[in-house]
């Protein structure tokens, strides 16, 4: 579980593609003795385990891998050595939380469709895949590439949303342009709701 605040800003140092699973070092800012084996980390909001763990100058370099359907179904079928990814650990109890509840389970993949630069800010519109559009509400919560949004405003597959200077610093969002596929997760109360819903409407 995650809240969809970035925590440092990882970069792909090695990357080894096999017959089905990826294997991909990720270097970090993180301290390696904080990082266990088996730990959960969301990388670009997808939720990936901690293989191997090694110590680096000022952080730590972490494993990954990624299976055939994380590779099918994310970005990070296109993830290159050098790709910068938002990063996020696992939520702790106790923790605050202070985006929204995030699963790491990636619905689908939006495309960046128009960039509005102003004096200090981003606006992103952006092309939901229909199968999630569903689900995003003006004033909603949304995770795109592992950061907790609001969205702004909605029309059909298009959404938009607007990120502060903090935002900007803090992540990967002021690389990215039109054209760029980011990793969608819709809020699990709103797919919650769908699914009753639609329970409700087949009489169960």
């Amino acid at each position: 579980m995650f809240t969809g605040i970035v925590t440092d800003v990882g970069e792909i140092v090695a990357l080894e593609a096999g017959e089905e699973v990826t294997s991909l070092m990720i270097a970090s800012r993180y301290d390696p003795a904080s990082i266990a084996i088996g730990a959960s980390i969301a990388c670009d909001g997808v939720c990936l385990t901690v293989v191997a763990v090694d110590p680096d100058d000022g952080g730590a370099d972490f494993a990954v891998e990624a299976g055939p359907e994380t590779l099918g179904l994310t970005t990070a079928g296109g993830w290159r050595v050098g790709t910068r990814l938002n990063l996020e650990r696992a939520l702790k109890i106790g923790d605050e939380l202070g985006g929204h509840l995030v699963l790491g389970h990636v619905d689908g993949v939006a495309e960046i469709v128009e960039r509005e630069d102003g004096p200090d800010t981003i606006r992103f519109t952006l092309a939901a895949p229909s199968s999630a559009a569903k689900f995003i509400a003006v004033k909603g919560s949304v995770c795109l590439d592992g950061t907790s949004l609001t969205v702004n405003q909605v029309d059909r597959e298009l959404f938009s949303v607007h990120l502060i200077p903090h935002t900007l610093t803090a992540t990967n969002w002021a690389d990215k342009t039109v054209g760029t596929r980011v990793n969608l997760e819709v809020d699990m109360m709103a797919r919650y709701a769908a699914r009753l819903a639609e329970a409700s409407a087949l009489g169960y």
